[in-house]
């Protein structure tokens, strides 16, 4: 079988020269990072922690700025201390970045005006430009690709390690954002009770270093295996291969094909995988998957991000967890709540509704409530920009206000103030769930003397 939704490169030559310029390059990142990461994984699976997942559709070259990266991590900080606050369990940091450069796509052409060229697969691949030279699958893009992680790669640690992610600071991380929104009003409040806290804290003596530095890590779909196989390491310590391209990886609803090229790719990797799970997916098709992928059933090597759309999550969804929780596996299990719910206005515009995001959510934490499993985390398509991309929110965007800043070049993201509402949204049923069951992670015991 022919690896499904791989570039049609006309000079195998040039690719073979970029390839190997490739597997020359430094790692972007570590394989004991990756244990790390599958280590706190392994612990969200058994309920001690959720995950924040989030970034770009498709990261751009010309986005690779410093404004930009800041605006997403600041984003996914706010968001990830609501969470925080309310499940008093830890956040497992994930973006969708330093990677996420290529995108399948559902039909190989384009036609406009009667003339027809390659879909644009992302910056990895070709250009958005509608010409024949931009629309060319370009080899020497995966180094381009490469280039731009590493750079993305760069500033985030820098950021992360540097002082921004400090808790001191959350209540600057949104300066740029003040509206009078009720959303940055809530935001503002809870962040005004955390520094209270904290300072009770240092009062008392206690000033840890994890108040002033995150843990972060990168993932994107391995879905060019050129640019993965090149990427991929024999780690010296345990003499087994790592894709360092990211830390955490995952395999697309269109990729997953049991006897595909990309399964056989990943099952080989120690990375921490993702599987994407869409409405058609049976739970005969989801252990199969498991089994393949992961047959050593290693803790925290697994996560199931299911992306059934708000209308089908409720039943589709819960056969699928009570056959896999009946195997024996414990995966991370993961809402995706954003491919399953694309529409096209009648403008011809591709959006989502925050109603139906917001709603597929709800029902993700529903159904684990009835399954008796832990909803292990959230993956979402996000920027830290202004934009009005999806309907709907806290700001009430209308269809006719998606002119206004509709940036994406691939599938719509939440804004800024639509991300942070979300956040709210899944910190309300942590909350409920907090209160319904003993906190896993909790030192603190109130005692009677």
């Amino acid at each position: 079988m022919n690896p499904a939704q791989q570039p049609s490169y006309a000079d195998q030559a040039e690719l073979a020269d970029v390839i190997a310029r490739l597997r020359t390059r430094p790692p972007l990142v570590f394989a004991g990072e990756c244990d790390e990461l599958r280590t706190k994984l392994a612990a969200v699976a058994r309920g001690e922690g959720f995950v924040l997942q989030g970034g770009d559709c498709a990261e751009t070259f010309a986005g690779v700025t410093a404004a930009n990266i800041q605006n997403k991590l600041r984003t996914l900080l706010s968001m990830a201390v609501v969470m925080t606050y309310a499940a008093q369990v830890p956040i497992v940091k994930i973006g969708r970045i330093a990677g996420q450069y290529a995108k399948p796509r559902s039909k190989d052409t384009e036609t406009r005006s009667g003339v027809t060229l390659p879909a644009y697969r992302g910056d990895a691949v070709n250009g958005f430009d509608f010409t024949p030279e931009s629309r060319r699958h370009d080899p020497k893009r995966l180094l381009e690709t490469y280039n731009s992680s590493s750079a993305t790669m760069n500033l985030a640690r820098a950021l992360l390690t540097g002082g921004f992610a400090d808790l001191r600071t959350a209540h600057s991380w949104n300066a740029d954002f003040v509206r009078s929104a009720p959303v940055n009003e809530r935001y503002t409040e809870l962040v005004q009770e955390i520094e209270r806290a904290l300072a009770f804290m240092v009062s008392c003596g206690m000033d840890d270093e994890a108040m002033h530095t995150v843990d972060f890590y990168s993932s994107h779909e391995a879905l060019l295996l050129d640019y993965e196989h090149a990427m991929t390491r024999i780690d010296s310590r345990t003499h087994t291969p790592y894709d360092v391209s990211g830390h955490f990886i995952w395999i697309g609803e269109r990729t997953r094909q049991l006897d595909g090229a990309h399964v056989e790719f990943l099952r080989h990797l120690r990375n921490p995988i993702g599987i994407k799970l869409g409405p058609s997916t049976s739970a005969q098709d989801a252990l199969a998957l498991a089994d393949k992928i992961d047959p050593d059933r290693e803790p925290g090597r697994l996560t199931l991000i299911t992306r059934m759309g708000a209308g089908r999550i409720r039943t589709v969804l819960p056969p699928v967890i009570e056959e896999v929780m009946a195997s024996g596996r414990q995966p991370v299990w993961m809402c995706d709540p954003m491919h399953g719910n694309t529409f096209t206005t009648d403008n011809g515009v591709k959006t989502r509704a925050f109603s139906d995001v917001a709603d597929e959510v709800d029902g993700f934490f529903g159904v684990h409530e009835q399954c008796g499993t832990w909803p292990g985390g959230i993956h979402i398509e996000l920027t830290g920009d202004d934009v009005t991309e999806c309907v709907g929110g806290v700001d009430e965007l209308g269809e006719d206000d998606l002119g206004e800043r509709y940036e994406t070049l691939c599938d719509p993201r939440l804004n800024r103030n639509q991300s942070l509402e979300l956040a709210f949204t899944v910190a309300q049923r942590l909350t409920e769930g907090r209160i319904k069951r003993a906190n896993p992670v909790q030192e603190y015991t109130p005692k009677t003397f």
